[in-house]
């Protein structure tokens, strides 16, 4: 009994305690019955030997004389050594080896760990995690292979967990949930492998995609359905849907389409808007149905524009002019946000670097009038301390800090952040933009933390098609707007019909040296056929260098300086006129020019309003054999009619050129030759000066100028807007006239007619045919924004029109106008 008790106690010095307790209980027996006492003194040893024990375990710890790993294949003993958080010598007890066990399996190595104790010595007993073989995927069909492989973490050679698989099999699930697959199940499954190796499968089931169904609102009383439908990023599903994106479920795009519809309003005037709801309901297939609920209220007109510069010292004429919103006009939230920025521009500019530029909105709304007050109060004195660039794992910050227009050192300006945040998406480099602020080192200074996501900025494009003009057309274009992650611009562009072959290159450097201009070079070659026309071919070859700068944010100047040698040949004499016989041979261009461009297009690409219009002029004979200058102005103002259903185009071209060389003509590279695509009703170089040539055919011969008027309405045509078809109704006006050359006479046989019927009435041998009278046409077609671009198919008719001028009644082609 005794022994018992003293293996159960574990402390040093436990004997003298033995004996205390044996006398103690005998001494009890003069007074007690000795059985009693006997059985009392054994219940009292036990639980002194059983509570000794607990205290040894729990409170009490033993020296470790020798720590044993076992169940290690590729782990080497002393990694599971240094997860421990004893070691030998030092005293083990429960709670540490608990601890240690937690460290092991949070290592990520092993799948089971397990420490006991052995006398003096600890055994570890460990089971490690296997090692990945290779990932695969299965039952994918909708997302390839590569870009699942490149969504979830987990690689060969790498350690399997079942952490890792279950957070990839989250990522590839939330990855088909942004393309609209809602019913998709992954589940990660291991095929064991020998010497402690795992295949990885993650077994997909796609189901099926949950499309948008139908897309209503509620509460749409000033516009339309069909147009509230053109604004969202969601689109419904149709038959005709592979044309079209978004046509699937996405709750965070439905999200931004509450915000896209918010801002639509406030840009026509509905001040008080709300978007109360966006509700999604699913059918028995799986897809779903979205109605919007919206709250107009009623739409605002600026009944006085005000500035209030308070106490800032500023020309109040000069911050007026930055102001974008006119009494009388529609309220716009664009337009307001865009005087702020302006206000607070100039007010900096002018000295004033704390300004803070605070629209102030009173409401009439049983008027439907809005008074608009900017007041430009002073901020707060905060600098920025530091900015902070993450995610440009490519692009290089300076690249991203020269476009921010903001600095270390200078005073805080929320509108300024915003500033450089638009600047920074318009490069087109980053998927997602956000500066937030972070506190700096002390209570003035603030550390902003701009973070971006890159995307692909290279671009590899096929074309084909048809033109009435050119017949098939063909073409690749290699391009890089972002080369080396320096900003720089590259694009070689090759074409190719039977009636044209060009390639071109070229590169820009955006910021020249680190100077806020761009420079760049131009290689070109080309070779064009204009026998059907004009009775000649033409080569050119050369090169170009080229320099730009900014003067704001929608003005720009650019210089050019041209190099080209330029070859006129395969001229049949017999056939072609004397105009186009004089200009065979070869001739070099040295030319330079200089270009006014501004832009406030809404989107460039397809736009609904705005103003772009550039002015170019060219000098040649600078050292090279052509020796003339050159004018030449275009503009577009778009502005949208009728909900803006419908967009109207106003657009003029002009231009003129002069020989400044009175013993050259004009070059017929250079001349005017219009119809067509910028002339429609009319044939290819179908408008302008014409020379008569051997065969009794008129050749173009090209004008000195041209005036050239164009108004165009285009509007939907009720088809599902989605299919990118709208209509478009025109009218092109405007003369193309002016030459150097002369009627020549019959001498030596030229000019000795075979075909009769193209001579005009009263003509002379090779008369010279032009008139600056007015030609016009009308006509209208069908745009459809196609994958390839924008097709146009239009028929034209000219109503004012010269008797020697060629006319095209029907034109196809591939490409914008402008």
């Amino acid at each position: 009994m005794f022994e018992l008790i003293w293996q159960g106690n574990a402390l040093k010095g436990s004997s003298g305690l033995k004996k205390h307790c044996i006398n103690w209980v005998f001494e009890k027996s003069t007074h007690l019955n000795r059985v009693r006492i006997l059985v009392l003194g054994l219940v009292l040893l036990l639980s002194f030997g059983v509570g000794v024990t607990t205290v040894s375990r729990t409170g009490f710890a033993a020296p470790v004389s020798r720590i044993v790993v076992e169940g290690n294949q590729r782990v080497e003993a002393e990694t599971v050594l240094s997860y421990l958080l004893f070691q030998r010598g030092a005293e083990y007890s429960a709670d540490v080896a608990d601890d240690s066990v937690r460290a092991l399996f949070g290592s990520g190595l092993f799948s089971d760990v397990a420490i006991t104790q052995q006398g003096t010595s600890v055994v570890v007993r460990v089971v490690e995690n296997p090692l990945i073989n290779v990932v695969n995927f299965e039952g994918n069909d909708e997302i390839k292979d590569e870009v699942l492989q490149k969504e979830v973490e987990v690689r060969e050679r790498m350690i399997f967990t079942k952490a890792r698989a279950q957070s990839d099999t989250r990522r590839i699930l939330a990855l088909y949930q942004k393309q609209g697959f809602y019913n998709v199940t992954v589940t990660p499954k291991q095929i064991r492998l020998p010497e402690n190796r795992v295949n990885l499968v993650f077994e997909i089931n796609e189901g099926n995609e949950t499309r948008i169904r139908s897309i209503t609102f509620t509460g749409n009383n000033s516009f339309s359905s069909s147009s509230l439908q053109a604004v969202l990023a969601t689109k419904e599903y149709a038959w005709y849907s592979f044309f079209v994106r978004n046509t699937t479920y996405d709750p965070d795009r439905l999200e931004y389409d509450k915000e896209l519809l918010r801002q639509h309003y406030l840009k026509h005037g509905f001040a008080d808007v709300q978007v109360l709801s966006a509700d999604a309901s699913q059918d028995g297939k799986g897809d779903y149905s979205l109605d919007f609920k919206i709250e107009e209220g009623p739409q605002y007109r600026l009944s006085d524009v005000a500035v209030n510069v308070g106490e800032a010292r500023v020309d109040e004429g000069q911050i007026r002019s930055a102001v974008k919103t006119d009494v009388g006009d529609v309220y716009n939230a664009d337009k307001i946000e865009k005087s702020v920025e302006n206000l607070t521009v100039e007010a900096s500019a002018q000295g004033f670097v704390f300004a803070k530029v605070e629209p102030k909105v009173d409401r009439d709304p049983g008027a439907s009038q809005l008074r608009l007050t900017y007041d430009i109060v002073e901020g707060p004195r905060t600098y920025i301390e530091r900015i902070d660039i993450v995610g440009n794992g490519r692009t290089l910050d300076e690249v991203i800090r020269r476009e921010m227009i903001i600095y270390e050192g200078d005073a805080y300006n929320k509108s300024l952040v915003e500033r450089a945040k638009r600047r920074l998406t318009a490069l087109d480099f980053f998927e997602k933009v956000e500066i937030t602020e972070q506190q700096g080192s002390a209570p003035d200074k603030v550390i902003l933390v701009l973070e971006v996501k890159e995307k692909s900025t290279g671009s590899l494009s096929f074309s084909a098609g048809f033109s009435s003009s050119e017949k098939l057309v063909a073409g690749v274009e290699v391009a890089e707007r972002n080369l080396f992650g320096r900003g720089q611009q590259v694009r070689l562009n090759t074409s190719l019909s039977f009636k044209r072959q060009s390639v071109d290159f070229s590169f820009t450097e955006p910021y020249f040296m680190g100077a806020p201009f761009s420079a760049g070079f131009d290689l070109f070659g080309n070779r064009s056929d204009f026998n059907s026309t004009s009775s000649y071919k033409s080569e050119q070859i050369g090169g170009a260098l080229r320099a730009g700068f900014r003067l704001d944010e929608n003005s720009s100047m650019n210089f050019k300086y041209q190099l080209a040698r330029r070859t006129i040949q395969n001229i049949n004499p017999i056939f072609a006129s004397p105009a186009v016989q004089e200009q065979e041979g070869v001739r070099w261009k040295s030319a330079l020019s200089t270009t006014y461009t501004y832009d406030d297009l809404d989107n460039p690409l397809k736009p609904n309003s705005g103003l772009r219009a550039e002015i170019t002029g060219q000098v040649a004979g600078l050292g090279g054999t052509d020796r003339f200058a050159s004018i030449e102005a275009s503009a577009w103002y778009f502005y949208p009619i009728i909900e803006e259903k419908m967009t109207m185009k106003l657009e003029g071209n002009f231009g003129h050129i002069e020989s400044w060389d009175k013993d050259q003509k004009v070059p017929f590279q250079d001349r005017f030759f219009h119809g067509s695509d910028t002339f429609r009703g009319f044939g290819i170089s179908g408008v302008g000066p014409r020379q008569i040539g051997n065969d009794g055919a008129a050749d173009a011969i090209g004008a000195k100028t041209y005036a050239i008027g164009t108004v165009e309405a285009v509007f939907p045509l009720g088809l599902p807007e989605a299919l990118g078809i709208e209509g478009v109704v025109f009218s092109d006006f405007g003369t193309v006239f002016g030459t150097d050359d002369k009627s020549v006479a019959n001498l030596s046989g030229l000019c000795n007619f075979t075909n009769k019927q193209f001579v005009l009435p009263n003509s002379k041998n090779c008369d010279i045919q032009d008139s600056r009278a007015l030609r016009a046409s009308i006509g209208a077609g069908i745009i459809w924004q196609s994958p390839i671009g924008p097709v146009r198919v239009e028929a034209a008719y000219p109503i004012l029109r010269q008797k020697f001028d060629e006319t095209e009644y029907f034109h196809f082609g591939i490409g914008t106008r402008f």
